[in-house]
């Protein structure tokens, strides 16, 4: 993926919208990988006045979506028969992403506080997450 189109898929077509429907206190929450942090980036986050979550280097503990997405691998890995071609593949993902049980998802979200803690106390460094 590029800025570009981080920026025409993602941020257009999705943060700038939620973002107007949360208000002020919107804080956009993304890791720093190559393409969220591009200069067009930037600019677009900058004119749609979206205010950006600092984000420690070396902590992927932040962005709970990771942990979401590490369900769903495993969810898929353990599917007998495993999909063998991309069209089962995406029936599959559907259908694990659905049944992922909402009150695992509640307790990540709850968890947030405990985890910037954590990483405020460990200047940023890895976590026991």
């Amino acid at each position: 993926m590029t800025g570009h189109i981080y920026q025409d898929v993602i941020l257009e077509q999705h943060v700038r919208l939620f973002r107007g429907a949360m208000g002020a206190e919107f804080l956009f929450m993304e890791d720093n990988a190559r393409p969220h942090r591009a200069n067009i980036v930037d600019e677009c986050l900058r004119s749609e006045d979206i205010t950006r979550m600092d984000w420690p280097a070396y902590s992927p503990d932040f962005n709970s979506i990771e942990h979401v997405w590490d369900m769903l691998g495993r969810r898929i890995a353990a599917r007998q028969p495993s999909p063998t071609c991309l069209p089962e593949l995406r029936r599959a993902l559907l259908d694990e992403w659905c049944n992922i049980p909402q009150d695992q998802i509640d307790i990540l979200i709850l968890s947030m506080p405990r985890r910037c803690k954590a990483c405020i106390a460990s200047s940023g460094r890895h976590t026991p997450y």
